[in-house]
């Protein structure tokens, strides 16, 4: 690569303000689970749709945003991705007005879209932009700024959105007479308007920035040993580690998902309070956050991210039996430390999935993207496994299932999977 260090320099912080937009509006799903579920009227298993509408976005519009970025280029797909994020955030809006649960919806899969097009073009510009050994290192940076968005957004849209949620919530459920319970919910819906009319604003506004500035292109950064290393193949069916690559990305985003959420409904079935579990996510966060910074100490001058990698997915596999096995606080605690084993998972993840694929990097990635819907399936999966009468799981054991499944296969991938394929290389 041929980038000076100032180029490097203003490349990865244009890139950090990107993950940092990331990680406000993704994040802001744990705040929205318990508000929706409140305001709308839902059972646990509708208010999940929410993490559905969001994540299957990935799936349906990564290979087509792979194509808009080889059309368009980095720098106007990244404005495009803005833009129809500000739109999925102004649906908001009338959705409020109304208190429709599937006009909101469409605001999420909206806001989906727009990250899935940014996500294509930010997560390999960062692998490829220096040594592959040390991408881990860098998307952990980048998962800095993405965490600490979701922490500044969980806090301020939280104390927004849900502030005296309990006594909200005792006022709607006393409310005999339909018309003042109407009323009620309507008072709580419009909270709405303000904070996500600003993140509208905030999103066209770097849309306008992102289109002026001197960001290059994804494919004047793919190094030209990995050009040489794809040379003589033409498809991603000749990389069997992409493709295992995507899966281990599904399952990953569902156990984060899991653990980062759906920890506010999980706290509440444990007994503590809708003032009390709107907090949880950020403590997930801060978890998550405490991760990328000893991923950014070890990897690679006293680990290898594929050793890392091992040992984060035998830590959560660890600390989910210790949350069945708590109560109370001490299970919140765990599950919020789950944030520090998942904090690896992606960054390790990403590079080993598109190494060595060169030109077809853009296509990898997208691949790899499409593997975020994991994160639209596996928890309204987690709502119906528990609501099974005839299974006899509750919400605890349902999600001890779940999440040894999803770690069960990232510790395979990175022992054996991100391997398989890559002696052809």
């Amino acid at each position: 690569m041929t980038a000076t260090k100032s180029n490097y320099t203003q490349q990865i912080t244009m890139i950090g303000i990107l993950f940092f937009v990331f990680g406000l509006v993704t994040w802001l799903n744990g705040i929205l689970i318990p508000f929706l579920k409140l305001s709308c009227q839902l059972t646990d298993q509708q208010a999940f749709y929410v993490a559905t509408a969001f994540f299957a976005a990935y799936f349906f519009l990564a290979l087509p945003a792979s194509e808009i970025l080889k059309r368009f280029g980095t720098k106007q797909g990244m404005s495009i991705g803005l833009v129809v994020m500000a739109i999925g955030s102004l649906i908001f809006i009338p959705a409020a007005q109304n208190r429709s649960f599937p006009l909101f919806l469409t605001g999420l899969f909206g806001q989906g879209m727009g990250l899935a097009l940014l996500q294509t073009a930010a997560n390999p510009y960062v692998s490829v932009i220096g040594p592959i050994e040390s991408a881990a290192r860098r998307i952990s940076i980048m998962g800095i700024c993405n965490k600490l968005a979701g922490i500044l957004g969980n806090l301020v849209f939280g104390a927004i959105l849900l502030k005296n949620a309990d006594k909200m919530e005792a006022q709607i459920n006393a409310a005999t007479d339909v018309i003042a319970k109407n009323q009620l919910l309507d008072q709580l819906a419009s909270r709405i308007f303000l904070p996500y009319a600003g993140l509208a604003l905030l999103l066209s506004l770097m849309a306008v920035w992102i289109n002026r500035s001197s960001l290059p292109n994804i494919t004047e950064q793919v190094s030209e040993n990995d050009n040489a290393l794809s040379d003589e193949k033409k498809s991603l069916t000749q990389y069997p580690h992409v493709w295992l690559g995507a899966l281990a990305i599904f399952f990953y985003v569902g156990a984060e998902v899991m653990a980062g959420d759906l920890i506010t409904v999980y706290g509440k079935n444990l007994g503590f309070t809708g003032d009390q579990s709107k907090y949880f996510t950020s403590f997930g966060l801060i978890g998550l956050l405490l991760g990328y910074v000893a991923s950014i100490f070890l990897i690679p001058r006293y680990v290898k991210q594929e050793m890392w990698l091992l040992i984060s997915t035998l830590l959560g596999m660890l600390l989910t039996v210790a949350s069945y096995l708590t109560t109370g606080e001490m299970t919140i605690t765990c599950l919020a430390a789950l944030g520090f084993a998942n904090a690896v998972m992606w960054p390790a993840i990403f590079p080993l999935g598109i190494h060595g694929l060169g030109k077809l990097t853009d296509r990898g990635s997208a691949l790899l993207i499409m593997g975020i819907v994991g994160g639209a399936l596996i928890p309204p999966f987690y709502g119906w496994l528990y609501g099974q009468a005839g299974l006899g799981l509750d919400f605890r054991s349902a999600f001890l299932a779940i999440m040894l499944v999803c770690y069960a296969y990232i510790l395979w991938f990175a022992l054996v999977g991100h391997r398989i394929g890559k002696q052809n290389n």
